[in-house]
């Protein structure tokens, strides 16, 4: 029969196993382990004994029990992936695959959905933080419910009337990240098994959305160079019955597209007078690349029907996870509905930002944010069309920080993924954007790349331009691919 102490230590043996405490790191004391486990401290000095026969920790004189190097090289723990039929598993491991292979110490993460977070005040940012923790010593101050922060809203309402957008202080909910803007929205305006209009291609977390709330999609076709077909969102409002549509109005994610202007009160009047709701996702709208702001669709709503959804993580603190939601009439059931989800967003987070905004640096942030990834799009757009075949097409985007490259349709930008990862490279091939595979000859390029390779494509050095790499490889899989789909 196995005694206390044996209990005790295949509990370590196990947290060790599963990297708890790592190699070199020294476990409880034999008296805080006592006081955890509540046994006398000889019990617990059995246990330790007991792992150090076994190999496990090592005593080291007046320091105590540290994790012994040699037991803690084992195969890096792995959690069993429950086995499932979900459609949507199958259908997206190429997300999962692309996330996780951009942030392996990839040289060049062209495939992630994240700036390049050297673009951004993180020094001005830990400032912020640093004075919110030394003010706010009350715990209140750290239980912020929903709708969020009254002083982070209010300064975001006078950001929307500087642009001449009339949003209310109680109309804005702050979430974690827009994407939970997002969800939140869709979940108020639809039940299982509704249909919702969604842009072709589409972000791949619109996609994921509409799979976890059961919502079936409509697709309407943006155009890398005109936007949204708006003649194709009319036919598609006449032919179905929806109960909500997503749009991203300006710099899509992936094809860096725009709603026109003109066509920007268009679209909402068409949409208001179907009834339907816009979620309207504009997290890359201060991310323009010409004179003045282009204007939400918000701007242009005067029945309440546009709910609008921003963030800072693309353009100030990716980290941070602060995004909003100006929900108008659908203010008060999406609070309720992130009471019952998340509940709240991070206390510190809202108020560091809330800090760091009322310094007055943000617009000037923004400025040199907008000016150098207009350069690097300059740049890489004319290395690309310099360096890809004839037949390649790359958007030209007047904000934003994706590209969006059209190749030979009997290219499957799948195979270029994996031919690059050896090389440290990454793109995020079309099948990520649709689930019928239109767009699997495409891929979207992250121009937000870092200073470091900025500085190697100066120098255009072929042997560590990570642009070059991915033309190397596409070479490599059209001399191997059948003659192109016409």
């Amino acid at each position: 029969m196995q005694v206390r102490y044996q209990d005790i230590a295949r509990w370590i043996e196990a947290q060790i196993q599963q990297r708890v405490w790592q190699v070199g790191e020294r476990i409880p004391s034999v008296r805080e382990m006592s006081r955890l486990q509540r046994v006398s401290p000889m019990t617990v000095m059995r246990a330790y004994e007991q792992l150090e026969a076994d190999g496990w920790v090592e005593a080291r004189p007046r320091s105590g029990f540290f994790v012994r190097p040699h037991y803690n090289q084992l195969a890096e723990h792995v959690l069993a992936r429950p086995q499932a039929d979900s459609q949507w598993l199958s259908t997206h491991q190429d997300v999962f695959d692309v996330i996780s292979a951009s942030h392996q110490g990839t040289r060049y993460p062209f495939g992630s959905a994240f700036p390049d977070p050297q673009l951004f005040p993180m020094q001005a940012l830990g400032r912020a933080m640093a004075r919110v923790l030394r003010q706010s010593s009350h715990p209140d101050h750290f239980t912020i419910l929903p709708p969020g922060d009254t002083g982070l809203r209010r300064l975001i309402a006078q950001r929307y009337l500087r642009q001449g957008i009339k949003v209310g202080i109680d109309e804005i909910i702050i979430t974690n990240g827009a994407i939970e803007a997002l969800s939140l929205s869709l979940a108020a305006l639809t039940q299982p098994g509704d249909k919702v209009i969604i842009e072709a291609p589409a972000f791949y977390g619109v996609l994921q959305t509409l799979e976890r709330l059961q919502l079936e999609p409509v697709a309407v076709s943006v155009d890398p160079s005109s936007g949204i077909d708006i003649n194709a969102l009319e036919h598609a409002l006449i032919s179905h019955q929806v109960s909500a549509c997503w749009l991203m109005s300006n710099f899509h994610n992936p094809t860096g597209a725009s709603i026109p202007d003109d066509d920007r009160p268009r679209v909402v009047s068409l949409l208001a007078s179907h009834q339907v709701p816009l979620i309207e996702d504009d997290v890359y709208g201060e991310l323009y690349f010409t004179p003045s702001r282009p204007m939400p669709l918000k701007a242009y709503d005067a029945q309440g029907g546009v709910l609008h959804c921003g963030s800072f993580s693309k353009q100030l603190a990716p980290g941070f996870r602060v995004g909003w939601v100006a929900a108008g009439c659908y203010a008060m059931q999406i609070e309720k509905r992130q009471s019952v989800s998340s509940l709240a967003v991070g206390a510190p987070n809202q108020l560091a930002i809330a800090d760091y905004l009322k310094q007055g640096g943000y617009d000037a942030h923004l400025r040199r944010l907008r000016e150098t990834l207009s350069t690097r799009q300059n740049q890489v757009v004319t290395q690309l069309k310099a360096i890809l075949p004839a037949s390649a097409s790359v958007s030209e985007p007047k904000g934003g920080y994706f590209l969006w490259v059209t190749l030979d349709k009997n290219i499957d930008t799948r195979d270029l993924f994996q031919a690059l990862r050896p090389f440290g490279v990454t793109i995020a091939p079309g099948a990520l954007f649709a689930t019928d595979g239109r767009f699997n000859h495409c891929f979207r390029l992250n121009l937000s790349i870092d200073g470091k390779v900025t500085r190697e494509l100066e120098h255009n050095d072929a042997e560590c331009d990570g642009l070059n790499q991915i033309a190397t490889a596409l070479s490599s899989l059209l001399a191997a691919s059948p003659v192109p789909v016409k």
